[in-house]
């Protein structure tokens, strides 16, 4: 198991990144507000889930081991994978989750593409005595503040690599960017803001 990678950072793509550990390139699986934290030349640690199938071994990361931890408990329950799982955590941070597990809060589940209802009512069955304690406040988003008009494009690239048209992209962004009012929130907070627009129009 590969419980972790640190190195520079060679590549952002929509979907991962390339860190190099050791003269070796590694491709991660990342969410959005995980890559929003990259920069290519950077160092950066990512916590890391390698997942083994007969035809590939995949390597999933994220910003801490919370992160990590949810993710491979949320594949334990029925009709989970990796990529369904990273879409929950693409949404929502992990405290989110297991207080809408916790509490059995379907409308905040189904707000991740690809789980319906009864998904969720499956997730909720399956993992509320599995999911962890739940906090009593709601979690923060990643560090780093967004730069003025830097956001945007960041938001728009996780968007278009995570199936929505650029013309969809856009439009969510602009209802966004009409929300902020001051001090302009972190990158992974303005795409779960995105994200939950789009769920809504799908």
């Amino acid at each position: 198991m590969i419980a972790s990678v640190q190195g520079r950072v060679a590549a952002v793509l929509p979907d991962g990144a390339v860190i190099e550990v050791g003269g070796v390139g590694l491709a991660v699986h990342c969410a959005p507000s995980t890559l929003a934290g990259l920069r290519p030349g950077a160092q950066a640690r990512l916590a890391t889930s390698l997942v083994v199938r007969e035809d590939s071994l995949t390597l999933y990361g994220f910003a801490d081991d919370d992160e990590k931890h949810l993710f491979e408990i949320l594949q334990t329950a029925s009709g989970v994978g990796p990529r369904l799982a990273q879409a929950v955590l693409a949404v929502h941070s992990p405290d989110t989750v297991r207080k809408a597990i916790a509490n059995a809060d379907t409308a905040t589940l189904t707000r991740v593409p690809g789980i319906g209802k009864k998904g969720a009512e499956r997730l909720i069955l399956e993992l509320r005595d599995r999911i962890g304690p739940v906090a009593a406040g709601t979690s923060g988003a990643p560090a780093g503040q967004a730069a003025g008009g830097a956001w945007q494009e960041q938001v728009r690239q996780a968007l278009v690599g995570l199936g929505w048209t650029v013309a969809a992209a856009d439009q969510a962004i602009a209802n966004v960017a009409a929300t902020v009012d001051g001090e302009t929130p972190p990158v992974p907070v303005l795409l779960k803001q995105a994200i939950r627009l789009l769920g809504t129009t799908r």
